[in-house]
């Protein structure tokens, strides 16, 4: 079986117009950047991903305005990730390797967090480590309520 082509279409476009809709749907909006729920299976609730509206290669590729709302709209998830969910410390990551649409990672890490899912270990949860939908939807739920989303 091939993997699938997140590119073609562009997931990210899809999750912008709302073709297509991750777990937890879309939270907030900003005229550049759509915060919404990881669209794949995770580890950790609350996990969400800023995504440019204009289809962008990578934060080389934002325009002013989108790139000038990027630090403050993230800092505001992240302090609600902490304040909201109880997490102990949030990551941000803009890989860009897989998805070529610019999107920023927004990942928590809890106090009961394992180890070897802190920083870039949250990408390599495996199935047992995979949260149920519904706790995923409800702390996407509660960082929207926290946002005014």
């Amino acid at each position: 079986m091939s993997p699938v082509d997140v590119n073609e279409p562009c997931l990210g476009c899809g999750i912008v117009s709302g073709a297509t809709r991750p777990v937890g749907g879309v939270l907030a909006r900003s005229a550049g950047l759509v915060l919404h729920g990881v669209a794949s299976p995770s580890p950790l609730p609350g996990w969400v991903v800023l995504t440019s509206v204009r289809h962008a290669r990578a934060l080389y590729d934002l325009d002013d305005d989108a790139a000038r709302e990027l630090g403050p709209f993230a800092a505001r998830v992240m302090r609600a990730q902490r304040e909201v969910l109880g997490a102990e410390h949030a990551y941000a990551f803009a890989i860009g390797d897989v998805l070529r649409h610019f999107h920023l990672h927004l990942v928590p890490r809890y106090r009961d967090t394992p180890q070897r899912l802190w920083g870039r270990g949250a990408f390599e949860g495996t199935p047992g480590d995979f949260r149920p939908e519904a706790e995923l939807e409800t702390a996407a739920r509660a960082l929207a309520a926290a946002l005014g989303g």
